[in-house]
């Protein structure tokens, strides 16, 4: 028989539910759901962008940051041609690979975890036309420094556009953040992506967006489907980003709450190196199996991947907590 699951802590969702301003705004679009939203998300684009305080041309909304990933590829990649990202990284990238018919080049992290900036530089080539970077990195946790990457964007030939994931970037408290308003300025084949599933919790509602130089993005924005943002996801971001600060402060409590997790399980001798998401990685060679078999008989899911590694998505108080107890004993 399954284990019944108490705490779900796989997918790096918010621990916290829509706040009351935003419900009401959901509930009020809710009523008009007999209408059709916008043929194209302009209104929402506009708001984004003032938000971002970048111009209109330079946004695009998509269904989620993946469909905005999927987006960009459909408007760079010609069947046959080659998407690099480094792996382990985000299950959605060799996915998003085969929806384009495109060859894809995984490049291995480094043993600390980090993605090896030289290794995907040198498995770029002339049929190369997108490399992604996940900062911060999905599921490790680890930085590309703002030196860093200013550096490798530099080296990247002009006919790759490089897709800069920052979905979680909300989360990253290092002083060493990369300023990617100027490299935007500096890099006409830089798209970041950025989401509202995971800082601002709307998940289930699917709303992305990337920023980017204006020729890039109107290639993007000819692949949007029509009517593909829905009024309530809409609303939804809108009264999010009236509430900026309070969901700050939510977000606040989780890089808290991970701060304590990473220095907890060191404690009990998991070799925890710094993370930067809503995550905290346990690598091999601690004993991540037996570790996730200890949360799964604690009713704790996470996200398990066999002999390599265990992501645990920061969750509630009493999620931690649970995880806390059930990997106290492992390294024993």
């Amino acid at each position: 028989m399954d284990i019944p699951v108490l705490h779900r802590l796989a997918l790096n969702e918010s621990p916290y539910p829509p706040l009351p301003s935003v419900r009401r705004a959901m509930r009020r679009a809710v009523a008009q759901a007999h209408r059709y939203p916008p043929f194209y998300p302009d209104d929402l684009t506009e708001d984004i962008a003032a938000w971002c305080q970048v111009s209109p041309d330079s946004v695009v909304v998509g269904n989620g940051s993946v469909g905005v990933a999927l987006q960009l590829l459909q408007a760079v990649i010609e069947p046959g041609e080659r998407l690099v990202y480094a792996w382990r990284s985000f299950d959605a990238y060799p996915l998003l690979a085969a929806m384009v018919d495109a060859q894809p080049v995984p490049v291995p992290l480094t043993p600390d975890g980090c993605q090896d900036l030289g290794a995907l530089l040198a498995a770029l080539d002339d049929r190369t036309r997108v490399v992604v970077l996940c900062n911060p990195h999905n599921p490790t946790g680890s930085l590309v420094t703002a030196d860093a990457l200013s550096a490798f964007l530099r080296q990247v030939p002009r006919h790759v556009t490089v897709l800069l994931d920052e979905a979680y970037v909300e989360f990253a408290r290092d002083t060493n953040l990369p300023d990617t308003p100027t490299l935007l300025l500096r890099h006409p084949n830089l798209l970041v992506l950025r989401t509202f599933s995971k800082a601002y919790g709307l998940a289930a509602l699917r709303v992305g967006y990337g920023i980017g130089a204006s020729n890039l993005v109107a290639r993007i924005r000819r692949q949007q489907l029509p009517f593909g943002i829905n009024a309530v996801a809409t609303a939804a971001v809108k009264a999010s980003l009236r509430a900026a600060d309070e969901l700050r402060r939510r977000v606040d409590t989780v890089v808290a709450e991970r701060e304590r997790l990473q220095s907890q399980l060191v404690r009990h001798g998991w070799g925890i190196r710094p993370g930067h998401a809503n995550s905290v990685w346990l690598a091999a060679p601690d004993p991540v199996d037996e570790g996730a078999a200890a949360l799964t008989a604690a009713h704790v899911q996470a996200r398990h991947y066999p002999g390599e590694g265990l992501r645990l998505t920061v969750g509630s108080r009493q999620a931690n907590d649970a995880v806390l107890a059930a990997l106290a004993g492992v390294h024993r």
